[in-house]
């Protein structure tokens, strides 16, 4: 179960690729960047989400 530690830090990788495919997609004409940042948005909320629920899945194991 140590690895969820780590794996919060996957949405960061795919935010950061999200936002660099959206600024890529911005200068092509046929290219849809919003969506793009859509997504990049939604993975960096999924992290601030699960770095918080650790958390307290942490303090919770230490309380017992």
């Amino acid at each position: 179960m140590n690895y969820l530690k780590y794996t919060q830090y996957v949405y960061l990788i795919f935010g950061a690729f999200f936002i660099y495919d959206g600024f890529t997609k911005l200068n092509d004409p046929t290219g849809t960047p919003w969506l793009s940042f859509m997504v990049a948005g939604l993975a960096i909320f999924m992290f601030f989400f699960r770095r918080k629920f650790a958390k307290k899945a942490e303090e919770r194991n230490k309380k017992s």
